[in-house]
């Protein structure tokens, strides 16, 4: 007697197949939109306010015009040309990083969309001028720009998509009915091994000849 096959057992969306970067249209279209918000929100305050300006002139929260010849939040100033290798290196490592995932979670293709936005965004300023517009100004905090606000939340977010599914990726142990943990086989192997025991079930329910 032959075993019937039993219903198809689906993978859940977080460990299915990644997507492949030119067609993952949420970490394309996060990125596309964090380059476009970064580039027009500095062209708008470079056409309305000269260098050093700042509006309003005093408060906590004010929209000041300054370069940045250094990186994120004015680190490492006077380094224009080692930076932008810099940030290269770090498009390229993102990008590596993506491509060796298995994970298809939104959240962490939407971080990494955060991630290669605010890099590009940077980058192209300084590749077109030398030097990082940045018009942010919080209190006594460092002036930034938007591209450095979606560094900063895609790394928090990414850390934290990771780290919940890394919980989720370690099951409870069953236990068998002698009352001993049996291990708790995941993807591929779960439905194999849920093969097998059909198989077997099947087999011990021929009666012997």
């Amino acid at each position: 007697m032959s075993a019937q096959p039993g219903p198809s057992t689906s993978l859940p969306d977080s460990a299915g197949s990644r997507v492949p970067l030119y067609r993952d249209w949420v970490l394309l279209a996060t990125l596309a939109a964090v380059v476009a918000a970064d580039q027009l929100t500095k062209l708008v305050v470079k056409t309305n306010l000269v260098r050093g300006e700042s509006w309003p002139a005093e408060g906590f929260l004010r929209i000041s015009h300054g370069t940045n010849t250094g990186s994120a939040f004015g680190l490492f100033q006077g380094h224009p040309g080692v930076l932008a290798i810099a940030s290269l290196f770090a498009i390229g490592f993102i990008v590596y990083y993506y491509r060796t995932q298995s994970t298809n979670r939104r959240m962490v293709r939407f971080t990494v969309g955060l991630l290669l936005g605010g890099a590009l965004g940077n980058l192209i300023d300084r590749l077109r001028i030398g030097a990082v517009v940045d018009f942010i100004d919080v209190g006594p905090w460092p002036v930034f720009n938007l591209a450095d606000s979606a560094i900063v939340t895609g790394l928090i977010g990414l850390l934290w998509a990771l780290a919940t599914t890394r919980d989720k990726a370690t099951p409870e142990p069953e236990t068998a009915g002698d009352g001993v943990p049996s291990p708790v086989a995941s993807g591929e192997e779960g439905i194999l091994v849920d093969k097998l025991e059909r198989v077997s079930v099947a087999d011990d329910s021929v009666p012997e000849g």
